[in-house]
């Protein structure tokens, strides 16, 4: 007789085991299906985690060759070991997937090895490398399969000198020149590595703008923060061709987004970083009869339940942002529901951060959709330039920014460049969690000096005005 579970997850990523975890916490009988040999998706293997042991590692490499001198500290310049610094990527990866095998045997989850698909509501088929298929009887089965890099028409991937981001985390070198393509998040981080590691990096972007989508005042500004780190741009341009000479090295061909004189640039490596899209393939969806969207993506109801009963979706494979903290709450909700309770995800509350140096971090609207929606909104802005506790640590580049609602007060988005941006996000997402008030922020004592005072002063903006500007 076949295995019966209360839910199978197929996937394994931040969503997957995430929404497995607390389902087994709340008493359902649970499995998950995973084709590769490790647990943790693409985040923790070859995405998100690995990615910032490298953007750590380079920012200390940085900070050794041009940052300590001024703060009294002599040493010889630094020399890179890019294979102990790719061992410690390894390292943090495979404490992390071994943590999530913890996880799992702690809460009693049942894994089974191979590629997952849904014949029919009810069953999941697991197909191992090899062996025989073993068909899994569960109440409830959600798809958590996540995302892949997309490419463009014409350009082939071989993850060695045209890469993805998969590729860019592993070079057994540090190219002479590296050309990105695509100024999104994972282009740009993947690029600040290498910068800083001595690479000339030129990043090639479609639109006239880079992180699209992010506030355009935050993204102008940023921009020329990265350029006075070294790095090149080509905006409003596209990529039509990537060609290998004989010996190995890169012919690209750019040429401008509304069409003329191409021209060709050299280069060591080329990162296709164009975004993502939804891993949905050999799940079988069609004959199990789930509806999907015009961009392959899994169509849900407020529920994450899909077109069939008893098959959901979360993460990447379904609309929205795709984060790996997106995916986690929606798991989380998901597995709520499955159990009786109320779960659920605020959209409007979900942050996200480019883990560069300086970093930039958002929650909510961005200046330009409140304009478009016509909110009567206003703006407080505080400059790092203007806070003691960055003075300290040279670390002055950036600001806050804060969007509240002119009316009510109501703090409605915020954005921050600088040094742990993505740290100190969190209090005004827990703000806007809450539908608090700038007034709220600018009465709420702060620990001096800190950087989060920045924080506090840009909601005095919003008020009386900052005190220290």
């Amino acid at each position: 007789m076949a295995d019966q579970f209360d839910l199978v997850v197929i996937g394994s990523g931040p969503g997957g085991y995430v929404g497995a975890i607390r389902a087994a916490q709340l008493g359902l009988k649970v499995a998950v299906v995973e084709k590769w040999p490790t647990l943790g998706g693409t985040c923790l293997n070859i995405g998100c985690i690995p990615s910032k042991a490298l953007l750590h590692a380079s920012e200390l490499f940085e900070e050794a060759g041009h940052g300590f001198k001024q703060l009294g500290i002599d040493i010889p310049a630094p020399v890179l070991n890019l294979q102990q610094m790719l061992a410690h990527k390894s390292d943090v990866v495979a404490s992390n997937v071994g943590g999530v095998d913890y996880l799992f045997k702690k809460n009693k989850i049942t894994v089974f090895r191979g590629t997952g698909s849904i014949p029919a509501a009810g069953k999941v088929l697991v197909t191992p490398q090899s062996g025989a298929a073993q068909e899994i009887e569960t109440k409830n089965i959600v798809i958590a399969t996540g995302s892949v890099s997309a490419n463009l028409p014409g350009i082939d991937i071989d993850e060695k000198t045209v890469v993805t981001s998969t590729g860019a985390l592993s070079l057994d070198k540090v190219p002479g020149h590296l050309l990105v393509i695509g100024a999104g998040v994972i282009g740009l981080e993947l690029g600040s590595v290498w910068l800083r590691l001595g690479a000339k990096v030129t990043v090639v972007e479609y639109l006239d703008r880079i992180l699209p989508g992010m506030d355009s005042e935050v993204a102008r500004q940023f921009q020329r923060m990265l350029q006075k780190q070294g790095m090149e741009f080509k905006l409003s341009s596209k990529v039509s061709g990537v060609q290998k000479d004989a010996g190995g090295a890169l012919k690209v061909q750019v040429e401008p987004a509304k069409g003329g004189q191409a021209e060709v640039i050299d280069a060591d490596i080329a990162l296709v970083a164009i975004g993502r899209k939804p891993f949905t393939e050999g799940l079988g969806l069609e004959g199990a009869g789930v509806a999907l969207d015009e961009r392959g993506r899994v169509k849900v109801d407020g529920h994450y339940k899909s077109s069939v009963d008893g098959i959901y979706a979360i993460g990447d494979v379904i609309a929205g942002p795709m984060l790996a903290h997106k995916a986690e709450d929606e798991g989380i909700a998901v597995a709520e529901i499955l159990a009786g309770q109320a779960g659920h995800v605020n959209y409007a509350a979900i942050p996200s951060v480019v883990y560069t140096n300086p970093e930039v971090a958002s929650v909510g609207k961005t200046e330009d959709e409140l304009k478009a929606d016509g909110v009567n909104y206003k703006i407080g802005k505080f400059p790092f330039t203007a806070n003691g506790r960055a003075k300290a640590m040279l670390a002055t580049q950036g600001f806050v920014k804060i969007l509240a609602d002119v009316e009510t007060d109501r703090v409605l988005g915020a954005h921050i460049v600088g040094k742990n941006a993505g740290e100190m996000i969190h209090e005004l997402v827990t703000l806007m969690e809450f539908s608090g008030a700038a007034e709220d922020l600018a009465r709420t004592t702060h620990a001096h000096p800190t950087l989060s005072e920045a924080v506090r002063e840009a909601a005095l903006a919003l008020g009386d005005g900052a005190i220290h500007i």
